[in-house]
């Protein structure tokens, strides 16, 4: 005997938490392209490594959020029968995309730095701040665009960290310059560079991991499965639970599902459908969990079930 419940549309059939997004990443895209363009030419007019690797964040940034609006794109398709989620996954897939590009251009910074501290090069402090200044002002732009979304999707929030790195990035290239115009010291560049490739690793780590335990399908972020099993024993007429699982296709997107067990007499006497509404309203008031399939069983049935069940 077995049943299987939901409320809401299916997971994989409705659009991704990333996708109300697009246009605010197109934006930033644009905007990133045009500070990119101007480094690269501030660089060249002032010699300055950390304008430089202001401008190769801004590259990666780049990269990244045209990943970001590609998985997007892939992740919000209609589910067939053979991928029955889709392509939610291409997401979460993305953001570790976007934390490695992040911790390789990272370590190619500190690497430079190290180069430019043993031998420093001749900046022009005035021109650089200018460049710093206006890669700032931009970067403020798209974090404001992006601020709402990395909250809710890690796909956004891996563009939303791109994105920071820079206006980090950039301030620390405007006091380095200023540091040269008022004191004279040119390893101020190289060090304002390696403060820029290390800011990045803890957000870029944290990322990485969350889109990891996605993609082993870890419990959601903040879902604590002994309370799930706890409120779910508590309701009348459950006996037993077995076989729970719960896990993200992508953010935003929790699922769960769970093998209940139930007295044939305490199943007739409250019914299917109300037994199903009472798990249902449990899942989704206390754990923002709303899709939820559950197998109805007679107690003792989890004996014939194959081991793997637990």
């Amino acid at each position: 005997m077995g049943a299987g419940h939901s409320h809401g549309p299916p997971a994989g059939t409705t659009g991704t938490a990333a996708a109300a997004y697009r246009g605010r990443l197109r934006i930033a895209l644009g905007i990133t392209l045009v500070v990119l363009a101007s480094e690269v030419v501030g660089s060249a007019l002032t010699g300055s490594l950390a304008l430089l690797a202001d401008a190769g964040h801004m590259a990666t940034d780049a990269a990244g959020i045209a990943m970001a609006l590609l998985a997007i794109h892939f992740a919000n398709r209609p589910p067939s029968e053979r991928r029955t989620f889709g392509y939610a996954r291409a997401e979460i897939l993305a953001a570790v995309l976007n934390a490695v590009l992040l911790f390789g251009v990272g370590s190619y910074i500190v690497y430079e730095a190290v180069r430019r501290l043993i031998e420093p090069a001749e900046i022009q402090g005035g021109l650089t701040i200018v460049f710093g200044l206006i890669g700032l002002v931009a970067n403020g732009v798209s974090l404001t665009l992006l601020m709402g979304g990395q909250k809710e999707s890690l796909n956004v929030r891996g563009a939303f960290l791109e994105v920071m790195a820079d206006a980090l990035g950039s301030l620390a290239v405007v006091i380095a310059a200023t540091v040269i115009m008022t004191t004279g010291w040119q390893r101020a560049d190289p060090v304002a560079s390696i403060v820029i490739g290390l800011m990045i690793v803890p957000r870029t780590w944290k990322l990485l991991r969350e889109a990891v335990d996605v993609l082993l399908e870890a419990a959601p972020k903040g879902v604590d499965m002994a309370e799930v099993r706890s409120h779910i024993l508590a309701l009348p007429g459950v006996e037993g639970l077995h076989d729970l699982h719960a896990w993200t296709i992508t953010s935003g997107m929790p699922v769960l599902s769970a093998h209940v067990e139930v007295h044939q007499e305490v199943l007739e006497s409250i019914g299917y459908e109300k037994l199903l509404h009472d798990l249902q309203g449990c899942l989704g008031d206390h754990f923002d969990v709303e899709h939820c399939t559950f197998q109805l069983e007679p107690l003792g049935h989890a004996e014939h079930e194959a081991r793997l069940c637990h």
